[in-house]
């Protein structure tokens, strides 16, 4: 009999009631570190007090509004966004899937309104994930992705990771944008480095195609910059958020140039929740923490931290592990033994981690996380390795 939650997911069976910082507590008082964060949605823990004191704040005066009026907390938000990033304007989401899709539709109404309406055709990379929305899985098909939800949505191709000649031929007169993660999350941790940034950049230029940034996990500051392509000094011309900007309440973000928004104007695109006071409150207090140079600057030196540890975790288990990559606190293990096992084994351990692809481990903890959490952290993964190794050995 089917349960009364439709059974998408397979379930840890952990049932946490609170959350502290970087942990979370069982129901049965175990204490779990959390390298995970909701998969880099907690950016700064859980319960952190400035996002408690908004919510509280906000809630006692008002949770939702129509977009049919003004909003001033929205309107707080966008500013902020726009006066750091390379961003004119702002639609506000509930989701990464729900920016996937504003960001396909106005790249698309871009075109429509310059007088090339056959620029239709959106190119995404292999390993990319961009949601599960129709458009979303079109853009990657995979067959993981899109196995029994056919017939797909039209318009869409892929490239091959990092292979920009491939990418060169793809481009045609219909094509309409390029999109991409600077840092690839489900597929296991790939960061694109600043000189192919830039070369992407100069390329969609040349073909006359926009660039789109997936950055719903790689954004808000994981890096240790405020986006993870301000480490290359390029700027998109549309760029997707979400997860961390709400630190835990749905919220997310479609950023544009006002160039490429141009088509987008009144009754092209809407969202009942998108933008609502509550959010917006809570986004504003996330921003003006993570937006701070002082707080990027640690983010930044926490990860070499997290870096430097995990290498030697590395070296000292040749059996277990391949490779470290990844940037900032969007860190990825390779893996030699399959990852599923080193995630369960870290459940041992009272650790939370996340599973990739390319058999990759992912670490996402809060951006707020402490040097002594992070030593505590490699070393249950530590123990869980072994942990795991072991049991492969005897089974």
């Amino acid at each position: 009999m089917i349960p009364p939650v439709l059974p998408t997911y397979n379930r840890a069976p952990l049932h946490f009631v609170k959350g502290e910082g970087s942990w979370l507590i069982e129901e049965d008082g175990r204490r779990f570190l959390d390298m995970g964060a909701g998969i880099a949605v907690n950016a700064l823990g859980h319960s952190h007090p400035d996002l408690v004191a908004a919510l509280t704040e906000q809630g006692q005066k008002l949770w939702h509004l129509s977009n049919l009026y003004e909003i001033p907390q929205q309107e707080e938000l966008a500013r902020r966004l726009v006066e750091a990033t390379f961003a004119d304007t702002v639609f506000f989401t509930n989701s990464g899937t729900e920016s996937m899709e504003l960001a396909v539709k106005m790249a698309r109404k871009y075109w429509y309104e310059s007088g090339k309406p056959e620029k239709v055709e959106i190119i995404a990379f292999d390993g990319a994930f961009h949601g599960r929305s129709s458009a979303a899985i079109a853009a990657v098909n995979t067959e993981k992705m899109v196995k029994g939800f056919g017939p797909l949505l039209p318009g869409f191709k892929q490239a091959k990771w990092g292979d920009w000649e491939a990418l060169s031929a793809l481009i045609t007169d219909e094509t309409a944008a390029v999109i991409i993660e600077p840092v690839q999350g489900e597929g296991g941790i790939r960061p694109l480095e600043p000189a192919e940034m830039k070369a992407l950049r100069a390329l969609c230029d040349e073909k006359g195609c926009l660039l789109i940034l997936d950055e719903v996990q790689c954004g808000v500051g994981r890096t240790g910059k405020l986006f993870a392509h301000q480490w290359s000094s390029i700027t998109p011309d549309i760029m997707m958020v979400a997860k961390g900007i709400g630190g835990g309440f749905p919220l997310g973000a479609v950023l544009a140039t006002e160039e490429a928004a141009k088509g987008m104007v009144a009754g092209t695109h809407g969202s009942t929740y998108g933008g609502n006071p509550l959010g917006c409150a809570i986004g504003n207090a996330v921003i003006r923490k993570v937006a701070d140079a002082g707080f990027l600057e640690e983010v930044a030196r926490k990860g070499s931290l997290l870096r430097q540890k995990l290498e030697g975790l590395v070296a000292g288990n040749p059996e277990v592990f391949e490779a470290v990559r990844g940037q900032g606190l969007m860190v990825g293990l390779k893996c030699k033994l399959p990852c599923g096992e080193l995630v369960q084994a870290a459940y041992g351990k009272e650790l939370i981690t996340v599973p990739a692809a390319d058999n990759v481990v992912r670490l996402l903890p809060p951006l707020t996380i402490s040097d002594e959490e992070i030593g505590e952290a490699v070393d249950r993964l530590d123990r869980a390795a072994k942990a795991a190794l072991e049991t492969t050995k005897a089974g």
